[in-house]
Formats: structure tokens, C-alpha cells, sequence
């Protein structure tokens, strides 16, 4: 650690959730001072991060997730664990806007000595979480919370990023949902290492149905060689039922699973991924701004292909005084 640290590192490592909720404020600001700080600051805490068990959770709109996750978290902060609850609330592509309702909906965790949550704007960030979800996550083992669960925006083909930063991805879904499923998207299913049919209390039957149902599409689509064997589940958080099973299957896949492998993997993509992104700011900013909307007009009205049109991009035109720096 540096002699003179980051004013909020040695807070955080000592718990404090105020400290922490600060630090995940710096790591979303979009101001590159910010941004320089937070990294320092992730920097001299990123010894003390990597002990936890991260959870992504997903579902479909009004599957329960928020009530899954205060009443699953409720039961581990009981017992001991440090619970942290990293929600992500979907941006309005009009406004930019979120709702963040989600500490409204968690009532009881949200008090509770044990548990975090922190709601953050997707920001229109594909993939079901926010810009910063990742070094969130970092923050909050760092802070010494051992349960790391993320609640993405809700099922759709983008949502899957979530698998890509967490342990286990846990799927929700309803009973009755003979149609539903139809709707949830195959890589999703594909993704899913346990999932669990919520609100079985409403219609017993129906909950074991889509067990059923969900057991045998994860045998279709698991493959034979894989090191864990997706698990489907019954639980209401209402009542409790089935949730002391859900945590056992998930200390199970903990178990099976070797998490260090898995999650070099992930810290390969992300680098991976970051690259990319640098590199696409990087020809941005070498670009002639003029040359690029006389292609986009082009392309615009039929002149070009889309095709033609970023070939001719790559191309450059040494009579256009265009370059790359």
C-alpha cells in the first residue's frame, strides 16, 4: 500500500458502509479525475478482494426478484454473513433517468447490520448491469462482504454479461410457465447453473410442473462433460420454502465449481473486452470528423453499403488530408 493512501482505503477495509457506498460513487463517475482516483483506490484494495461467493440473479418481470433476494439475504445476514446487494435499475433511453427503487423494496435488508445494497443506473449498458458493476463487486469483498449479490434489469438477450463477472448465475422463474419459457432466451437457459421456480406457494402443482419442465430443458442444453449439472428448484420467498435448498445447492456448485479457474477466465474477457473499448476511442480519435459523416451520408442514401462505407473508412483517402494518429 502507497505511504499515502486513498483517504476512504483504510475505512473500507475496515467495513464501514458508508466508506464503501462513497467508493462505489467514485467508481461510477464518469469524470476522469474520478476515475483516475478509483482506480488508485481499487488498486490498494484489490488484496483484500476475490472471498466472497458472487451471485448474478436474473428473471423475468414480476418473477419476485427483489422479494427472492431481501428474503434469501435476510436468512444469510442471520446467520452470520456480510450480505451485499448490487441492483441494477434500467436507464430510460429518453430521459437517461432510473427509478432506483430497489432499497424500497428490501425493506427489512436494507436495515439490517449485515447487508449492503446499493442500487446503481444500467446507464445503457448492455448486459443487465451497470457501467461499473465489476469493480463494484471488487469494493464490496474488499469491505469484507462474503455474499456478493447482483440483481440484473430482467431477462433479455443482452442480459447474459452478468454470467460474465459473477460465480453462479441463478435464473427465477414462475410457475404456469409453460409459455413463459418460450420467451426466455436460449442463451439465457444455457447460462443458468441454478434456477428456481419463485412463488411455488401460489399453485403447488403448477410449481412442480415447471420444475419439471425446467429440468428437463437443462438437460437438453447442458452439456455431458460439464463440471456442474444445473439444478432446478422450488421456493417462495414469501413463505420461505425452499430457500435453506437453494443456499445448499449453491454451497454444492461452490464446491464442484473451481472458482479460481472460472474466474481468471472472466478477468481475461473483461481485459479483453476493455481493450476493445480503448481501441475504438483510440481510431475515434484519429478520425477526420468530416470524412466520417460524408461516408455516413452516403451510406445514408444508398450511395454506399454500410459495408462499403466502413471499407472505405479503413481505407484512407489521401487526398482528404485524413489519417490515424
Amino acid at each position: 500500500m502507497p505511504a499515502t493512501p486513498h483517504p476512504l482505503t483504510l475505512p473500507l477495509l475496515s467495513g464501514a458502509r458508508r466508506a464503501l457506498a462513497k467508493a462505489i460513487t467514485l467508481a461510477e463517475s464518469t469524470r476522469p479525475e474520478h476515475e483516475a482516483q478509483a482506480q488508485a483506490l481499487l488498486s490498494e484494495v484489490l488484496p483484500r478482494a476475490g472471498r466472497s461467493v458472487r451471485i448474478g440473479l436474473t428473471g423475468v418481470p414480476g418473477v419476485g426478484k427483489s422479494t427472492f433476494i431481501e428474503a434469501l439475504g435476510v436468512r444469510l445476514a442471520d446467520a452470520g454473513h456480510r450480505v451485499a446487494v448490487l441492483a441494477v435499475d434500467p436507464s430510460s433511453a429518453r430521459t437517461g433517468g432510473s427509478i432506483m427503487g430497489d432499497k424500497t423494496r428490501m425493506p427489512r435488508l436494507t436495515v439490517h447490520p449485515n447487508a449492503f445494497i446499493r442500487p446503481s443506473p444500467s446507464g445503457g449498458t448492455l448486459g443487465g448491469v451497470a457501467r461499473r458493476t465489476r469493480e463494484s463487486i471488487t469494493l464490496c469483498e474488499a469491505a469484507g462482504f462474503d455474499v456478493i449479490l447482483v440483481e440484473t434489469v430482467g431477462v433479455g438477450q443482452s442480459e447474459t454479461q452478468v454470467a460474465a463477472m459473477t460465480d453462479l448465475f441463478l435464473l427465477l422463474t414462475l410457475p404456469n410457465a409453460g409459455d413463459e419459457l418460450q420467451g426466455i432466451k436460449r442463451g439465457i437457459m444455457e447460462l443458468a447453473d441454478v434456477c428456481v421456480v419463485n412463488k411455488a406457494d401460489t399453485n403447488p402443482q403448477a410449481a412442480v410442473r415447471a420444475q419439471t419442465e425446467l429440468r428437463t430443458a437443462l438437460t437438453l442444453l447442458t452439456p455431458h462433460d460439464a463440471p456442474w449439472r444445473p439444478v432446478a428448484l422450488r421456493a417462495s420467498a414469501l413463505t420461505g420454502e425452499g430457500l435453506d435448498g437453494v443456499w445448499a445447492t449453491i454451497e454444492a456448485y461452490r464446491a464442484a465449481v473451481d472458482l479460481r479457474v472460472k474466474r481468471q477466465g472472466q478477468a481475461a474477457q473483461w481485459f479483453d473486452e476493455l481493450l476493445r473499448e480503448a481501441a475504438w476511442r483510440a481510431f475515434q480519435a484519429g478520425l477526420d470528423p468530416a470524412r466520417l459523416h460524408a461516408l455516413r451520408a452516403e451510406v445514408t442514401r444508398g450511395e454506399r453499403t454500410a459495408v462499403q462505407g466502413v471499407a472505405a473508412l479503413l481505407t484512407p483517402d489521401p487526398y482528404s488530408g485524413f489519417q490515424f494518429h
